[in-house]
């Protein structure tokens, strides 16, 4: 029976490696993946933004936009505030 039990501890040990050697590779891979090209002007990007108006409190979370980096909406008559940081 010994012998068996060491037989199985080897097996999942080298399985294990194999697993930590796979997902290594893997993420060693995505650092080399390029940047993808940015989409053409006017199309909608994708953006997570909170913004809060100072003068009634209402939140509004921006999710998609023309650019990056869009103008504050206004709500009762003045610019909102950002909130929650432009990048996650």
């Amino acid at each position: 029976m010994p012998a068996f039990a060491t037989i199985i501890w080897v097996g999942f040990g080298v399985l294990f490696g194999v697993v930590l050697w796979k997902s290594g590779i893997g993420m060693l891979r995505s650092f080399t993946t390029p940047m993808p090209a940015p989409p053409p002007a006017g199309e909608m990007r994708k953006i997570n933004v909170k913004y809060r108006c100072t003068v009634c409190g209402l939140e509004l979370k921006m999710l998609l936009a023309p650019d990056e980096d869009p103008p504050p909406p206004r709500h009762c008559l003045d610019d909102m505030v950002i909130v929650a940081p432009l990048f996650e």
